[in-house]
């Protein structure tokens, strides 16, 4: 099971851990990325993000049929926020079951590595003095 989504509404984990759930699978492992209230000793106020949402849904896909292939786990979940979000908001939701734990967390770190690094999502950080783009792909 594949569930993808990119969405301005609030992400919840519940939601999340509801849709991979199976009584074949021993393993879960969820990365939940959130909203710093700082980055570089500078205050975040918010964060906005942005994106080409039908080639991001693509290439989001694409990383997770390549996380199955690699690490044969069975069930992802990968919820993306874009908008506004404030410090403590979710941003990024990924859940990942199978009957492993470690094919789980291998897949889990490499869907979160790989969608910074390629998937066209762009981030800008309010802070109190200014507020700049973030390079989502270094």
């Amino acid at each position: 099971m594949v569930d993808i989504k990119i969405t301005a509404d609030e992400l919840h984990v519940t939601e999340c851990l509801n849709l991979v759930a199976d009584p074949s699978c021993g393993g879960v492992a969820t990365f939940i990325g959130t909203v710093r209230n700082h980055t570089k000793g500078r205050q975040v106020v918010r964060l906005e993000y942005e994106c080409y949402q039908s080639m991001a849904i693509k290439e989001i896909q694409k990383i997770v049929w390549q996380a199955i292939d690699s690490f044969g786990v069975k069930n992802v979940v990968v919820h993306h926020r874009i908008g506004t979000l404030y410090p403590g908001d979710a941003a990024v939701v990924i859940v990942v079951s199978d009957g492993h734990r470690d094919a789980v967390f291998d897949a889990c770190r490499y869907i979160i590595d790989t969608i910074k690094q390629t998937v066209p999502i762009w981030k800008k950080e309010v802070f109190a003095d200014g507020e700049e783009w973030v390079s989502a792909h270094p």
